[in-house]
C-alpha cells in the first residue's frame, strides 16, 4: 500500500491534536487541583461526588436553620429574663406600697411606675429577630401584642410556635405562642392583667389588692422561669445538633476531596511529561512537514 503525503499529514495532525488535548487536560488538572473534570474522567467518582455534594448542601441548610434557631432562642431568653427583672421590680415596689408607712399619694405615684413597667413588658413581648416576631406563634410578620386605649392588651399571633428543621424528620420550636408565655389574654394567668390589677389596687389605695397582686407576680415569675428553662434545654439540643453537623461537614468534605482532588505533585509531573511529549511531537512534525520529493532524490 502506497503511503501518500496526505495520509502522513493527517496522521501528524491527529497525533498533535491528541497530545494537545492531553496537555490541556493536564494543565487544567494542575490549575484546578481536580482530577475529575468531566463524566468520562471517572463516571463512578463523579456520581459519588455529586451525591456527597448534595449531602453537603443539606448539611449547610441545616446549619443555617440552627443558626437562625439559636438566634431566636437567645432573643426569647433575653426578653423573658428582662421580664423577670421587671416582675421583681414590681414585686419590690408592691412590698413597699403594702406597708402601712406608705400613703395614698405614694401609692398613686407607684401606679404610674407600674404602668411604665407594663408598657416595657408589652415592648419585650414584641421582640423581633431580623424583622420577625418571636412571640407571635407562626404569624411572625405581625406584632403579637398591642396595648389598647383602655390599657388592656390584645394578642394578634396564633398558637402555633415557629419551628425550624434540624434533620430529615426533626424540627425544633424556636418561636413561641405568645399566650403560652405571657398568659391567656384576659384570664387570671395573664401577666398584663396582673400588672393592670396591681395598678388599679395602687390607684385605689387598696392594700389587700396590692398584696393579692404580689402573689400574682410570684406566680407569673415562676411561670417565666419554667419557660426560660425550656429554652435552655432547646438551646442545648441545638448546640448538640450543630456539633454533629459540623463533624458531618468535615467528614463529607474529606470524602469529596479524596474522590475529586488530584495529587498535585503527581499532576505536575504528568504535566511536565505531557509538555515534553508535545514539544517532541512538534519537532518531529516540523521535520516531516518540511520533506519534499527533493529529499529523496
Amino acid at each position: 500500500m502506497r503511503v501518500t503525503n496526505s495520509i502522513i499529514y493527517d496522521t501528524i495532525k491527529l497525533r498533535l491534536s491528541r497530545i494537545t488535548e492531553e496537555l490541556n487536560k493536564a494543565n487544567t488538572v494542575v490549575a484546578t487541583g481536580k482530577r475529575i473534570l468531566k463524566l468520562s474522567d471517572d463516571p463512578v467518582g463523579l456520581t459519588q461526588g455529586l451525591s456527597i455534594k448534595s449531602t453537603l448542601s443539606n448539611i449547610e441548610q441545616m446549619g443555617r436553620n440552627i443558626t437562625l434557631g439559636k438566634s431566636w432562642l437567645a432573643a426569647s431568653e433575653s426578653a423573658m429574663t428582662q421580664v423577670q427583672d421587671i416582675i421583681s421590680e414590681a414585686k419590690a415596689l408592691s412590698v413597699q406600697m403594702a406597708s402601712d408607712t406608705a400613703g395614698e399619694a405614694e401609692r398613686r405615684s407607684a401606679a404610674e411606675t407600674v404602668q411604665n413597667l407594663l408598657e416595657e413588658i408589652v415592648s419585650l413581648a414584641n421582640t423581633e429577630v431580623n424583622g420577625r416576631y418571636v412571640f407571635a406563634g407562626s404569624e411572625t410578620d405581625t406584632a403579637p401584642f398591642s396595648l389598647e386605649s383602655d390599657n388592656s392588651v390584645t394578642y394578634h399571633g396564633d398558637n402555633n410556635p415557629f419551628t425550624v428543621k434540624t434533620g430529615k424528620d426533626a424540627t425544633v420550636q424556636v418561636g413561641s405562642d405568645g399566650e403560652a408565655v405571657f398568659g391567656t389574654i384576659g384570664q387570671p394567668d395573664d401577666i398584663f392583667k396582673a400588672f393592670n390589677d396591681l395598678k388599679t389596687a395602687l390607684e385605689g389605695d387598696d392594700i389587700s389588692g396590692i398584696q393579692a397582686g404580689m402573689d400574682d407576680l410570684d406566680s407569673r415569675f415562676d411561670h417565666i422561669t419554667s419557660r426560660i428553662s425550656d429554652i435552655g434545654s432547646k438551646m442545648l439540643r441545638m448546640e448538640i445538633k450543630e456539633n454533629i453537623f459540623q463533624d458531618l461537614n468535615i467528614t463529607n468534605t474529606e470524602r469529596l476531596s479524596r474522590i475529586e482532588d488530584a495529587d498535585i505533585t503527581e499532576a505536575i509531573l504528568d504535566l511536565r511529561a505531557k509538555e515534553v511529549a508535545y514539544q517532541a511531537a512538534l519537532s518531529s512534525a516540523s521535520k516531516v512537514l518540511q520533506m519534499s520529493l527533493l529529499d529523496y532524490m
